[in-house]
């Protein structure tokens, strides 16, 4: 990743002032990109002098590759099974001996005689297949196999000067000329792809002259958001759930060109490494077509052998796709990704465990495609329909026309019996969308405004163009829609420049600055709002978000953020907000078409039980009159389930306060489940566990209080695997590992757990679990229920035994808590260590009391504790803050730094604001921990240190003690 972060913030900047003047100017868009723009995927090979078995010597190299058979027409083929439209090669990489497959006039690393780049640039040329050529700035690598592959002498007689190849200055001017070449000899070549910055390059406009003289070429940047470059390419993304859905781990919005580099071999190293690694097709495939779902370009990773053939097993994946995808390419190629700026469907998690994404034809969206690629429990998929009236549905690969229903502001795809393994894909023809207020008609203010980015940024029908709260919240949004009117719901558009919930990548903190808490107020003259019509939490998910109102009338409309997802561990996204568009509907799309199941409207009533229109709710209408016990209810008597056992009920119900429902099933004694309460119009959901026997059963729904809620519909579906556990995110402070002073110890112990998922969680309990001989002050934090983004915390004392040091211990935080029915777990370790005798001061330096700006945790597995802080320097705020480093007494002591460092680096080390003093370390490998130390004088008492580097990129840091 390009460290050069002053540099790189400017230029994101000013590409940011020219979106905000026009949104289809500059790099972001620009005819030289329609071919990518148009294609689903590439092809990237890792191949060069270390493929295994690795070669010492080029020549000897090059005659294994040629004698082997190695062919370009090999390669673009496989690249065509694939669907890829362009092939990257990266020969010339740090990590694989820096070849260069083509002749070259420039000495200082391989070259083959033989023109290997030339040749496969002409055969994807005749089967239209670009080729991009990698290009790494890094010279770190240049003796990692005990061979010297970088020729300073050679490069420095043909400079007329001496240059260090293995400096970063000295191989910035190598690989500049390496441009050079290329660009003159290469006029059909597609372009480059650079993995990370180099100061030469910058400071010699190389850029600009690749501009200049080779202007339909393409560049693409590493992890970084470099605006002169074409595409943003992401790489390995892991962590997601499902693990597939890659674009969750993005965080450039669209139009940008954007890529998802990831490796097909499931394990294993990027290049080939002499092992047989299989590829997982589930996760493959998935992330080909989510990528496709968020108009992301995958580029897949597979490892060529030296002859340049695939191992089997990625042979035989490129095999399957060459016969799996064609039947649904429409849905892929030429098409953008659905719910964002190009319009469509919703995508994300759907009803019973399914999930997907929507591909839309471009010009309007009138032609959809919805990708089920987590097939849901039930044979009915039901996802938003963001304001579209649907016409038609069918499945895509067999031709079948489907039944379905819409309503409410939902799509539901009924009687579905046959599924792909992989991706089941539906097209949707719509009649366009209906039912917004023109944007134009509307005006927006806010309570707080970015310069730059006010809040007519809201409805100016842009969503290259947005509204910034200025780091502000709670901050308010009010739509003045121009006179008393009706509103259904709104629809908001946030900026698709986070994550979607808290990760590390590369050592960088990253969170989701999507809104969590809202409350949303109606008024006819802008200045009494009364009470809230919707109070809950937004999910942190990609994609336009809905907002029902229920039946309202008024002319201003106010929503009010209470806070967002990020926390404060990603200082990038805490608390700061961006929207691109706010919409309101007045009225739902109704397709008619078959019922829904179990729609409350449609079965047995009894006493005061009626039926109520309900816009918002399935098939427009809701149940109410329940109250006041059995007398009252609603009667299910054919809930058919193939065979018994144990099923998941929900029940989408209404309720203007707290309420309950009483659940018979089969005459048996009643279930008693509470409900919320938020808009009597607006329908939200329950969940429980029930026995059904197979074939019919019977439900009976009532309500034991004075005015019970309304009744929507059942859904009923198989329980979720007993693995199941609705995400969460769990913070335990001290995070990292905490050293200790001899004698006994007191710990401060705090922890938070925040439900990030739709499953409530019953009989939350959350406290510490003492190691034997400790004691706990505080009694554990307790819920009866918590839903989406609500949150639980408690703060303990823990004490060591008395009379003794404190020994090494592994201190759970555990939140237990009911999903379904069933008990799960969530545990955190709080870990504690004896200070080596020969310290005074010891600390991580990931522990969650330091300050570390833009720098981020990553693991490190031979470090203390398990991890490092990287991405240390380049700026003053990369950087790592030690507060309260005590001491007993003013003098000097030594400070001890343990580090990893690939090279030579520098840090400089602050003692409580003074002159910054450099430490120069220098090592082999980022995974291989080494010391050094340096003379500070201290105070008594607390004191600060700072460990960064301002202007160049620092090694990362494990720890620091003193002495």
């Amino acid at each position: 990743m390009g460290l050069r972060r002053t540099f790189v913030a400017a230029l994101i900047l000013a590409v940011v002032v020219s979106l905000c003047a026009a949104p289809a100017g500059a790099e972001v868009q620009h005819p030289r990109q329609q071919w990518l723009r148009d294609s689903t995927a590439g092809l990237f090979l890792h191949w060069g002098m270390f493929t295994a078995p690795r070669h010492l010597d080029c020549a000897a190299w090059e005659r294994d590759v040629t004698e082997g058979g190695w062919s370009p027409d090999y390669w673009v083929d496989e690249a065509r099974k694939l669907g890829a439209s362009y092939i990257v090669l990266a020969t010339f990489h740090s990590r694989l001996g820096y070849a260069r497959p083509w002749p070259s006039e420039v000495p200082g690393s391989c070259a083959t005689k033989r023109d290997f780049l030339g040749e496969l640039v002409n055969a994807g040329k005749a089967k239209d297949v670009r080729v991009i050529l990698y290009m790494t700035d890094d010279p770190q690598w240049h003796n990692e196999q005990g061979v010297e592959t970088l020729d300073s002498a050679a490069y420095s007689a043909y400079k007329g000067r001496q240059v260090d190849l293995t400096t970063r200055a000295g191989f910035g001017m190598y690989s500049y000329d390496l441009f050079s070449e290329v660009m003159a000899k290469y006029q059909d070549l597609a372009g480059f792809w650079i993995d990370n910055d180099n100061e030469y390059w910058e400071q010699n406009h190389l850029y600009e002259q690749i501009r200049e003289k080779r202007p339909s070429w393409l560049l693409s940047n590493n992890n970084e958001d470099t605006p002169i470059m074409d595409t943003v390419s992401n790489e390995q993304k892991t962590g997601m759930t499902p693990a597939y859905d890659y674009p969750q781990a993005a965080w450039t919005p669209m139009p940008r060109l954007v890529e998802a580099d990831y490796k097909l071999p499931t394990t294993g190293d990027w290049w080939y490494d002499g092992g047989s690694h299989p590829v997982d097709f589930r996760l493959s495939t998935g992330r080909y077509v989510t990528n496709a779902g968020s108009s992301m370009k995958s580029l897949m990773a597979e490892t060529p052998m030296v002859n340049g053939r695939f191992p089997p097993e990625q042979e035989e994946f490129n095999d399957f796709m060459a016969t799996w995808v064609p039947p649904i390419r429409a849905s892929l190629r030429g098409t953008e990704g659905g719910g964002y700026l190009y319009g469509g469907l919703q995508p994300g998690f759907w009803n019973d465990g399914a999930h997907g994404v929507v591909t839309v034809e471009r010009g309007g969206a009138k032609i959809q495609y919805v990708h089920v690629v987590t097939r849901p429990s039930t044979d009915l998929v039901r996802l938003r329909d963001n304001g579209y009236r649907v016409s038609a549905v069918s499945d895509l690969r067999t031709g079948e026309r489907m039944r379905f229903s819409q309503s409410g502001g939902y799509l539901t795809i009924l009687g579905i019996a046959k599924w792909d393994t992989y991706d089941t894909v539906f097209k949707v023809e719509t009649a366009g969308r209906q039912h917004f207020y023109d944007q134009s008609a509307l005006r927006a203010t806010a309570s707080s405004s970015r310069d730059g980015h006010p809040a007519g940024a809201l409805v100016d029908g842009s969503h290259e163009v947005y509204w910034d709260s200025a780091a502000k919240l709670p901050v308010s949004v009010t739509l003045d829609l121009g006179r008393v009117r009706k509103a259904a719901y709104l629809a908001v558009s946030q900026r698709e420049w986070s994550p979607t919930y808290a990760r590390e990548t590369f050592g960088r903190p990253e969170d989701s600055a999507r809104i969590k808490d809202y409350r949303v107020y109606v008024s006819d003259d802008g200045r009494h709002w009364g009470r809230p019509v919707r109070t809950g939490a937004m999910r942190s998910a990609r994609g336009t978000q809905a907002v029902d109102l229920g039946e309202r009338r008024a002319r201003y409309i106010k929503l009010e953020v209470l806070n967002t997802w990020a926390g404060p561990q990603a200082p990038r996204f805490f608390q700061e907000l961006q929207i691109d568009e706010i919409e309101v509907a007045h009225d739902y799309p109704v397709s008619s078409g078959a019922a829904v199941p179990l729609e409350a409207e449609h079965q047995r009533r009894s006493g005061a039980a009626r039926v109520e229109p309900c816009p918002a709710c399935s098939g427009g209408a809701k149940v109410a009159g329940l109250g006041g016990g059995p007398r009252n209810a609603i009667a299910y008597r054919d809930v058919t389930v193939a065979a018994a056992g144990d099923y998941r009920l929900q029940i989408d119900h209404t309720a203007a306060a707290e309420s309950s429902l009483s659940i018979g099933v089969n005459g048996a004694a009643p279930i008693q489940v509470r409900v919320p309460g938020d808009n009597a119009d607006v329908p939200l959901s329950t969940a429980l566990p029930v026995p059904l026997r197979a074939g019919a059963n019977t439900i009976t729904l009532a309500s034991d209080a004075p005015r019970g809620p309304g009744v929507d519909r059942l859904a009923v579906a198989p329980l979720p695997p007993a693995s199941y556990v609705p995400k969460t995110t769990m913070t335990v402070e001290p995070g990292g590992l905490r050293w200790a002073g001899p004698g006994q110890q007191s710990l401060k112990v705090s922890a938070k757990l925040r439900l990030d998922a739709d499953d409530a969680l019953d009989q939350v309990r959350l406290a510490p679990v003492a190691p034997a001989g400790w004691t706990v002050e505080g009694d554990p934090v307790t819920a009866g229920t918590m839903r989406l983004g609500q949150t639980l915390e408690g703060t303990w004392t823990l004490t060591s035994p008395p009379g003794q040091d404190v020994t090494s211990a592994d201190i759970p935080v555990t939140a237990a808590f009911q999903v379904l029915g069933r008990p799960n777990t969530v545990t955190r370790q709080v870990r504690v260590r004896p200070r080596p005798a020969d310290r005074v001061f010891m600390r991580e330096a990931e522990d969650s009391r330091n300050g570390l700006g833009s720098a981020g945790i990553t693991s490190c597995t031979p470090c203390s504790g398990g991890q490092k802080v990287r991405n240390l320097g380049g700026d003053s705020d990369a950087s790592v803050l030690f507060e309260d480093v005590v001491v007993p007494e003013a003098r000097q002591y030594t400070l001890f730094i343990d580090f990893t460092v690939n090279g030579d680096r520098s840090y400089f080390v602050t003692v409580n604001g003074g002159t910054p003093v450099e430490v120069k370390v220098s090592g082999v490998g980022n995974n291989t921990p080494y010391t050094t130390s340096v003379p500070v004088t201290l105070r008594a008492g607390a004191n600060t240190i700072k460990i960064h580097n301002d202007t160049a990129a620092a090694p990362d840091l494990d720890r620091i003690s003193i002495g």
